[in-house]
């Protein structure tokens, strides 16, 4: 098993345990301010409901993008953090 995959299925069990299906849950991400990536995130979760926040660094390198957005499941939560994985340079917190 891949650390990857140990990661989601550690996430998934503390998800579990912490957290009641339906529930608001707050993704937080550091993108590179170049190019499209904000736009790719905002695409990504801009599905109904989610309440999307961006704000600059200090030296405009980077985009602190946080969403709030009702999910279904942990599942779903997890779902989202793997699409959002394909977006180059995204760091996950």
């Amino acid at each position: 098993m891949s650390k990857r995959e140990e990661f989601y299925k550690k996430l998934k069990t503390q998800l579990d345990d912490t957290s009641t299906f339906p529930t608001d849950y707050l993704y937080k991400f550091i993108v590179p301010a170049e190019g499209d990536k904000v736009e790719s995130v905002q695409n990504l979760f801009n599905k109904g409901g989610a309440i999307i926040n961006t704000k600059k660094s200090k030296t405009g390198k980077y985009i602190s993008v946080s969403i709030r957005l009702k999910v279904a499941s942990s599942d779903e939560v997890i779902s989202y953090y793997k699409e959002a994985e394909s977006i180059e340079g995204i760091i996950s917190l």
